[in-house]
């Protein structure tokens, strides 16, 4: 069955076989300084997935060559899944993203973990130095096209979800937790991450 249904696409040609380039040339290194999130793709030698939300400041993904990022890793949760899981297997996949422009530019490559000593004073950010630093060698990278973010209309105003149209997050982690006990709002929540980043 997955054979059929990978025989009825067409093969890809032209352009978008093409785009596909070894190192981080002038354009992906100017998308990269405009660059505010990334997506993080890692897996475990067995191949279990991970996927990790990454954000920072414009060009918080800092390209030291041609061929080599650093991601600097900011307080979080602890729980270190992308962290474990390249130790075990260094492929790793990133999508990133700029506000305001619907293409999007991927990287893949291998990372490895190092510690702040390695980090430049450029990645500090809000006054904290990062936990460590991923410095990620790039197999290849390409620009992927608009369409998908046009259909998701992920940057147009009139497209936006009010926040009251879905519960807190609160909410939603005494629902997964089971926890008892007041909810903390989602004001209250905001303010105490503002204070974390």
């Amino acid at each position: 069955m997955t054979d059929q249904v990978l025989s009825s696409y067409p093969a890809p040609a032209g352009r978008s076989v093409a785009k596909e380039i070894t190192e981080l040339d002038q354009h992906c290194q100017a998308f990269l300084a405009l660059c505010t999130f990334a997506v993080l793709s890692s897996a475990t030698p067995e191949g279990d997935p991970d996927i990790s939300p990454r954000g920072g400041a414009p060009g918080f993904l800092q390209v030291l060559d041609n061929r080599t990022l650093m991601l600097p890793d900011r307080l979080g949760n602890n729980r270190l899944d992308t962290l474990r899981k390249v130790a075990g297997n260094p492929r790793v996949a990133l999508l990133c993203l700029v506000p305001g422009i619907d293409e999007t530019l991927r990287i893949y490559g291998r990372a490895e973990l190092r510690s702040t000593v390695d980090a430049p004073i450029a990645a500090t950010e809000h006054g904290r130095p990062p936990r460590s630093v991923m410095v990620i060698n790039v197999d290849r990278a390409f620009m992927h096209c608009a369409k998908a973010l046009m259909r998701g209309r992920l940057w147009d105003h009139d497209a936006q979800v009010p926040r009251e149209a879905f519960p807190t997050a609160g909410e939603v982690l005494r629902a997964h937790t089971g926890a008892s006990g007041p909810v903390e709002s989602q004001e209250d929540m905001l303010l105490r991450y503002r204070s974390q980043l």
